[in-house]
């Protein structure tokens, strides 16, 4: 038995639980927060058998495509006000981090 931890944007969060359900896995959702950009992400969690693996990594792989956005960042000016002047920037978001983990014992009660 694998444990799959997926670190997704929350845009393809929906798109990807439906496809997963649709082939028999069962999904938690939780709502994450990213570091870089301090924006949204959903965190999915799965277990799977080792053999199906594969087709589960597929099936966000499919779901998940990374593609560019302009974004804010805060950048500090110069002077003696110590305040922060946002300005946009290119960023690519979307895609997946995926954890396999293993699983020592799984219940279901």
């Amino acid at each position: 038995m694998k444990l799959i931890l997926a670190i997704i944007n929350d845009d393809d969060a929906f798109g990807v639980m439906d496809a997963l359900n649709e082939n028999g896995y069962s999904v938690t959702k939780l709502a994450t927060t990213g570091g870089f950009l301090r924006a949204g992400n959903t965190t999915l969690i799965c277990g799977a058998s080792e053999e199906r693996i594969p087709d589960l990594v597929h099936i966000i792989e499919k779901k998940c495509k990374a593609r560019r956005q302009i974004t804010s960042v805060n950048s500090q000016s110069v002077g003696t006000t110590e305040s922060y002047v946002p300005y946009p920037v290119e960023v690519t978001v979307g895609g997946a981090t995926i954890f396999v983990l293993n699983v020592e014992e799984f219940k279901k009660v």
